[in-house]
């Protein structure tokens, strides 16, 4: 359940990373186009809007970078500004997406600063509510090529023999040096002759006959039985607030939709935009 929210969360909140505003003494000017001042938090939202490709290079070669990346802009802006570009109905209305774009993302920033710690705690709190009980166990095995073997080895823990010694010694596993050792693991983790032979077993015991599996024939013991433990908190924490994030977002797009009336007059459009909004 968690899986899927955190994919789209993380998505969502990558859209909105940003930078603080500097204060005037930390932004110096780095360099000048002309009379245009070119200022160190210019510089910092250069270097967060790099490709991929340059954000995987050194810092000192990632700024120099986006330095060379404002020059450049700058000095054709100033060509464009020349031949009246900025005239043109196309540009403005680029301009006023841009703008409308900043906004909606200036405005989601303020949202996500103000969020408590409290309510990540109580969504991951919720969200181990209703996670369903799946019991785990805790089992070790002795590993061997043929099914005397085992009975064998069977008949030596009927005898007192201990299964941790007898997986040292006899198991073929990689788990042998940890006397047959496999942690706790859920359904579905196993092949389905062990797992079977391994969910029925009382805690304390072993199979008393031999189980085969496309490995060979197992003696399992199962030192443990309990319900499936959720991740921490600590572990998850990152996750769980993109989940409230994304959350917080679908409740402020549709209070948004209640003030303001969404009509798209293309058929094709709407039934496309009404599937979309539907799985989201």
């Amino acid at each position: 359940m968690f899986r899927s929210k955190f994919v789209a969360a993380a998505t969502l909140a990558a859209a909105f990373t940003f930078h603080s505003p500097l204060a005037a003494q930390d932004n110096p000017v780095v360099a000048k186009v002309g009379t245009v001042e070119i200022r160190k938090s210019d510089l910092d939202t250069a270097i967060a809007n790099l490709s991929a490709q340059y954000q995987q290079l050194p810092d000192e070669q990632k700024t120099v970078a986006a330095l060379s990346q404002i020059i450049d802009i700058k000095l054709v802006a100033k060509k464009a500004e020349d031949a009246g570009i900025q005239n043109g109905n196309d540009f403005k209305q680029r301009m006023v997406f841009l703008k409308e774009r900043e906004l909606h993302n200036a405005y989601l920033r303020d949202q996500f600063d103000k969020l408590k710690p409290e309510e990540v705690k109580a969504r991951y709190d919720k969200e181990i509510a209703a996670m369903p009980k799946e019991e785990e166990v805790h089992a070790r095995h002795i590993l061997v090529k043929t099914e005397d073997e085992a009975k064998d080895i069977i008949k030596q823990l009927d005898g007192g023999k201990d299964f941790i010694e007898l997986a040292k010694a006899k198991s073929e596993d990689s788990s042998k040096s940890d006397g047959g050792d496999l942690g706790y693991f859920t359904k579905g983790r196993m092949v389905p002759e062990f797992e079977e032979a391994a969910f029925s077993l009382p805690k304390g015991s072993y199979t008393k006959t031999p189980v085969k599996s496309q490995f060979g024939y197992h003696v399992i013991k199962v030192e443990d039985k309990r319900n499936a433990q959720p991740p921490a908190f600590d572990q998850v924490e990152p996750q769980v607030r993109q989940i409230v994030m994304q959350e917080k977002y679908s409740s402020i797009i549709d209070e948004a939709k209640k003030a303001q009336k969404v009509e798209i007059v293309d058929e094709n459009l709407r039934k496309g935009y009404d599937e979309l909004t539907k799985s989201e």
